[in-house]
């Protein structure tokens, strides 16, 4: 063993850039694995990996504090049924002022906490420090969208009360408030109300949930539970964005790692195969079959280890920003999204040593078996006879000479040549996949915006918000905000609750009137509703009421009825919401309202002063502008982003590895077609050319396969029907650019190695002969 070890290490520093390449694309394949398996992991309910990492409370319960008292409330956290409980919290809503921490203004909920851990409902401090005296908060991420050092110090005026001073920014899965104080603070804010949180031991369904709240609360007074949240109220909240995704992130996350698989397979058998000449001479020496295969495993493995090693580091410190990204809409705070768990390092760190060694035990084994003098004259250079028939072949043709040797080279070595193709046409696949994703996604995203300029949004006052109503009254409201300067056009929002006649679950309603350009974009099939009786609705509606287009239904509402026809399905939507008309609203309930109103602005107006104009027509309305983001499109173009990147880099170092090895066993060709007067540039074309072959079968494969996934993924997204508009993103142009991919990909991976053989000198190409 003392031989074999000196032997492997000898082999490691004399053939320094083998290792190097061996230890990099391990390095890349280990980083773009521990992502993929990371990103598989995180896409199987990450709701509930989130929300258990929180403790995250079953039910939140709102109690009426003059009817029930705080001791009482201990006492339900010791009813059968409660496996935890935290409480009582102390709780008030607070009026907020627009403007404060970028907010339009309206309500917070704030809640007396004496510190964020707790059996239930753990919060995680983002910024500052918790709240432990009097004039301090802790405000919520969610509350104005992402925390920052800008935050802290900025004061609350609350009415009837001492201002309050932001000292922290936390985060919580329950969304159990949306600001935290201390109790005696709470106490000075004259709380109407109390808060509990539970974890039941029944809780995978709303009957449960609501017996084992009724369970706890036996005991208290009639009318003491005056509001309950339920983490599944949460977690279809975060379906309903998250589902529309996770199949792009998990398609992904396999195309990583099987084109890493094969970059690993490609590069490692290559290197052993390019070795049999040393392994005949080792055999010469006197080492054993065993004792060479030993050698090549241990000379293959130690770069392995340094790369997976590394590549884990690498991959654990991108995971955090990556998976964050990926999950960049998730609705239960921070705390565990992004990381990845302790099993994927460790099969990063275990399987990637372990695929190399399987990888070279194979081409090792049959070396294993080949006496001295043919491993030695099998070393010397690939056989070349099917590749010299291709070239003579090809030699016939008006090609450049450079450039039919070099379309023969790949047939001197089938079997590399297949896994490096093969590589390359994932690339290729990954390529138009992502360049799809993102066109959906693009539109996907403007879908219902209409273009032009910006969008204001105004909220109305009235008593679903406790806010005085507008003094003007629905209809002058609407010709004021239109009649201001940059006003293109207004569209109203109702909003109520309705019941579906036959059904025992309530929906929400929104009934729409005005200018709406964009209504057409927001549609998958059949159309936008436009009289009385007409709905829309999304496909997660649809599906859970078990409705298509063309279906009728009665809506019905404080006694009144109307019978409705689904004309149209949307692109997506709430599952327990619909689109109506005003009209249809108008005969459910004769003196309905508007409750808020999106305003769109000509391209080029002047933003602040529409806002600063709209807020003095009314102190009862509140503006803000919308923002244009869509946080799926964010998500799904950032992320393909980067493993587009990913695996084009890991399959350009696997045609780098191919080349670099046929330079080196062509060493002698080489020397020859130089002395007979071969140029630099003509070695470089005939290099380049013996991969750029590859990469344009490469392109031809993978592109169909690329629209192939697009399609099967965009058709299977449930929460999200893309209508045709949508997916029919390709063009000429756009897939001349893909088909050129795979010859993109190989010349890069080329270019280095080629250039290496151009510079080599007839002398040293034949030093060894």
């Amino acid at each position: 063993m003392s031989a074999v070890w000196r032997a492997s290490r000898a082999a490691v520093r004399r053939r320094r850039l083998q290792t190097f390449v061996i230890g990099l694309v391990v390095l890349c394949s280990t980083t773009t694995v521990l992502l993929a398996l990371g990103l598989l992991d995180a896409a199987s309910s990450p709701f509930d990996k989130a929300y258990a990492a929180h403790r995250g409370p079953h039910t939140v319960a709102t109690f009426d504090t003059a009817k029930a008292s705080p001791e009482q409330l201990a006492r339900t956290a010791r009813r059968p049924g409660v496996e935890a409980a935290a409480g009582p919290f102390e709780q008030r809503v607070l009026d907020v002022p627009a403007g404060w921490l970028w907010m339009a203004g309206g309500s917070l909920t704030v809640v007396g906490r004496a510190d964020p851990g707790g059996p239930v409902d753990r919060i995680e401090l983002l910024e500052g420090r918790w709240a432990t005296a009097p004039g301090e908060i802790v405000v919520g991420w969610n509350v104005y969208g992402s925390p920052g050092p800008r935050v802290l110090g900025t004061r609350l005026e609350v009415r009837g009360s001492a201002p309050l001073t932001v000292v922290g920014v936390a985060a919580s899965a329950s969304r159990s408030a949306g600001a935290w104080v201390s109790p005696e603070q709470m106490a000075a804010l004259r709380p109407s109300a109390a808060q509990m949180l539970y974890r039941f031991t029944h809780s995978s369904t709303d009957a449960e949930l609501s017996a084992a709240l009724a369970g706890a609360t036996a005991g208290l007074p009639e009318g003491a539970v005056t509001g309950a949240q339920t983490h599944l109220a949460l977690q279809q909240a975060f379906s309903s964005l998250a589902d529309a995704y996770l199949p792009f992130m998990t398609l992904f996350g396999v195309l990583g790692l099987l084109v890493s698989a094969l970059i690993v397979g490609n590069v490692v058998s290559g290197a052993v195969v390019s070795g049999y000449r040393h392994i005949g001479v080792l055999k010469a020496l006197g080492f054993t079959p065993n004792q060479v295969v030993t050698v090549y495993l241990t000379m293959t493995a130690v770069p392995a280890v340094v790369g997976a090693v590394l590549g884990t580091l690498l991959g654990n410190a991108l995971a955090v920003p990556v998976l964050r990204v990926a999950f960049s809409g998730i609705e239960t705070g921070r705390a565990t999204v992004g990381d990845v768990g302790a099993w994927v390092s460790v099969v990063c760190l275990l399987g990637m040593p372990a695929l190399v060694l399987l990888t070279a035990l194979v081409p090792a084994l049959r070396a294993h078996r080949l006496p001295a003098a043919r491993a030695i004259s099998a070393g010397g250079a690939p056989r070349t006879g099917r590749g010299l028939r291709v070239q003579r072949l090809l030699g016939g043709t008006r090609l450049p000479r450079a450039v039919s040797l070099g379309l023969g080279q790949p047939f001197a070595r089938p079997g590399r040549t297949l896994m490096t193709m093969a590589a390359i046409v994932l690339g290729v696949t990954t390529v138009t996949l992502a360049t799809g994703l993102t066109s959906t996604m693009l539109a996907f995203g403007e879908a219902g915006r209409g273009g032009g300029g910006a969008r204001i949004h105004v909220a109305a006052g009235g008593p679903l918000n406790e806010r005085p109503a507008p003094v003007l009254g629905d209809g002058p409201t609407e010709e004021r905000l239109r009649s201001l300067p940059g006003a293109t056009g207004v569209r109203a929002r109702g909003l109520a609750q309705v019941s579906l006649v036959g059904q025992v679950r309530p929906v929400f309603a929104n009934f729409y009137r005005g200018d709406d350009p964009a209504a057409a974009g927001r549609i998958a099939r059949g159309r936008e509703a436009r009289a009385a009786g007409e709905i829309t609705a999304g496909p997660a509606f649809l599906t859970q009421n078990g409705l298509k287009v063309g279906d009728r239904v009665t809506l019905a509402m404080n006694g009144r009825q109307v019978a409705a026809t689904v004309v149209g399905e949307l692109v997506e939507g709430n599952a327990r919401a619909l689109d109506a008309t005003w009209q249809t609203f108008l005969r459910l309930s004769p003196e309905a309202g508007a409750a808020e109103y999106e305003v769109r602005l000509a391209a080029g107006a002047d933003v602040a002063a529409y806002v600063e104009a709209a807020e003095a027509i009314d102190p009862g309305l509140r503006v803000s502008v919308l923002d244009g983001r869509n946080a799926g499109t964010v998500t799904v173009v950032a992320f393909s982003s980067v493993f587009t990147v990913l695996l084009s880099i890991v399959a350009a170092l696997g045609v780098f590895n191919t080349v670099l090895l046929s330079v080196r066993e062509r060493r002698r060709d080489l020397g020859m077609l130089k002395s007979i007067g071969m140029t630099p540039r003509q070695v470089v074309a005939m290099t380049v050319t013996s991969v750029a072959g590859l990469g344009a079968v490469g392109g031809l494969l993978g592109v169909p396969l690329g629209l192939a996934a697009h399609r099967l993924v965009v058709d299977n997204v449930g929460v999200v029907t893309f209508p045709e508009s949508m997916k029919d993103v390709w063009d000429a142009p756009l897939l001349t650019g893909l088909l050129l991919a795979g010859i993109v990909i190989s010349v890069l991976g080329a270019l280095v190695p080629a250039r290496s053989a151009a510079r080599m000198t007839i002398a040293s190409a034949l030093h060894t002969e």
